[in-house]
Formats: structure tokens, C-alpha cells, sequence
């Protein structure tokens, strides 16, 4: 396969057609070891060897990957500074990729990471409503009409409600999963109220640990710190969030934290269920 060699360039991810021409202007790119004649020479992707200011150059027309994201690194393709997501994809360095959306610094779980423009926009625009499941660990005392606020949308802060969202709460069970379900305050392990209802002076003067509850959320939308500014709208604090599952694709068991799944267009494609 043969391509122009500013396309090639721009594909790769070094810049748009007039920024990888002037890298060529300036002698910074080889053609097999040889100064580019100009932007409109050929290179057979399979045959040549590209090199831009001494990097190798590694192209591939789209490419698909899976990631177990983990904690403290960026949802980027680069950074200055910091590691980011598309550095952990372990081949020759790829700048043509990057991330289908984004996980804060501290959210772990799949994350999928490519070069196909089309099948990001298809699954991270808003109008697609794709459903994107997040397993949460949150503190604080859920509302029991949980599910049917979050259903009915949140006022996060935006100029609009967050859009339908379903809800699962968890609480440490591994089958029988309550929709909407929600622990009362009492039931912490405290010492119960004398008849009187005043507590023992021991109890009463020892701080009560916070409620923590595992929480699934579904969610169609990707706006900013979205599951956690959702629970804090409703008086809880997220201390731990996981993605789990984008449409049907879900976080493979075997993938561990960190790592990455290489797989063709036609297994994503099965996997997601689009």
C-alpha cells in the first residue's frame, strides 16, 4: 500500500498536512535512510523505512486496543510530564492513537484506545447514546427514591439535567442486587438507643464510621467528572470508580490492571453489540 508521504506523516499522528510539510521542507524526515524528496513521495507502508528527526516511524491503518486503565495515569495520547494511557500500549511508539474518551486520573477500568476517528465519535457522541456501566464505591447515605432520581436526571451544575441514568446498589451482596435498594443509617454495627433514645456516653462520643455502599451506574452521556458530580448532587462522595462495560463490551477477567488486549475491528464490534 502506497501513500503520499505527508498523509502518511499526518496519519501517523506528526501533525496536519502543512505542519508534516514543513518537517519535511526542513530535512527532518528520511525515506530509508535518505533525505524526502517532498511532501508528495511515495512510501509503501509495508517496504520503507520513515524516520522523523531520528524516530522511527510506525504506522498501521486503524488499530484497536483494550485497556485496563489504572490509577494515576492520563487519559491522553501525550504529555510533557506525565504517563499516560497510550504509553502503555507496549509496540513501537504510536502517535497516531489515542484514547475513546476519557477516565480521570483516579477512575480505573476499560478504556479503549485507537486511531479510528469514525468509531470514537460513534461511540462517545452524546446523540449515540451509548450506555457506559461504572462500578462505584460512595459514602454517605443514598436516597431511598435513588433510582427514580436518577432516572428522571440530576442537576449537576450544567444548563441542563444529566439524561436518564440506572442505578444498582450493591452492597457487598454477589447475587441478589436491589435495584434502588438502600441501607438505613442505623445499620452501621452502633450500639442501638436505650428506651430513653439517648445514647450510651461511649457511643455517643465515638464517631460513627461513614456508610459505604458499592453502587453499578449506567450512564449515556461522558460529561465532566459526570458519576461523581451525579452523587454529590444527592449528598454522597464517590472514593472509588471502576468502568466496567461499554455497551456490551466489558472489561475482560483476564486483562490485569495496567495491561492491554490487542483485537481486530471485527471482535470489538462483536464485543460491543453494536
Amino acid at each position: 500500500m502506497q501513500l503520499r508521504l505527508d498523509k502518511f506523516l499526518a496519519d501517523a499522528g506528526y501533525g496536519t498536512r502543512s505542519e508534516v510539510k514543513q518537517l519535511i521542507r526542513r530535512g527532518e524526515v528520511l525515506v530509508d535512510g535518505k533525505r524526502a524528496s517532498g511532501p508528495e513521495q511515495k512510501v509503501d507502508i509495508t517496504q520503507n523505512s520513515v524516520t522523523v528527526s531520528g524516530e522511527t516511524v510506525f504506522y498501521e491503518p486503524l488499530s484497536y486496543y483494550i485497556l485496563n486503565k489504572p490509577e494515576g495515569v492520563l487519559s491522553a495520547s501525550r504529555d510533557g510530564r506525565e504517563k499516560t494511557v497510550v504509553d502503555l500500549i507496549p509496540e513501537p511508539k504510536r502517535r497516531d492513537l489515542f484514547p475513546v474518551g476519557r477516565l480521570d486520573r483516579d477512575t480505573t477500568g476499560l478504556l479503549l484506545i485507537t486511531n479510528d476517528g469514525k468509531l470514537s465519535n460513534r461511540l462517545m457522541a452524546p446523540g449515540k447514546h451509548v450506555p457506559k456501566t461504572y462500578r462505584a464505591t460512595v459514602e454517605g447515605t443514598l436516597p431511598e427514591n435513588l433510582a427514580e432520581l436518577f432516572a428522571a436526571g440530576v442537576d449537576i451544575g450544567d444548563d441542563r439535567p444529566t439524561a436518564p441514568a440506572t442505578v444498582v446498589i450493591l452492597d457487598g451482596t454477589d447475587d441478589d442486587s436491589i435495584e434502588g435498594s438502600v441501607i438505613p443509617a442505623g445499620d452501621n454495627g452502633d450500639e442501638e438507643a436505650d428506651r430513653s433514645g439517648v445514647m450510651s456516653t461511649e457511643t455517643a462520643s465515638s464517631p460513627a464510621d461513614p456508610i459505604t455502599h458499592q453502587v453499578e451506574l449506567t450512564i449515556t452521556e461522558g460529561r465532566y467528572h459526570q458519576v461523581k458530580r451525579m452523587f454529590e448532587a444527592v449528598g454522597c462522595h464517590v472514593t472509588g470508580l471502576e468502568r466496567i462495560r461499554i455497551a456490551d463490551l466489558t472489561l475482560p477477567q483476564e486483562l490485569p490492571r495496567g495491561s492491554v488486549l490487542k483485537i481486530t475491528y471485527e471482535e470489538l464490534m462483536a464485543r460491543l453489540g453494536i
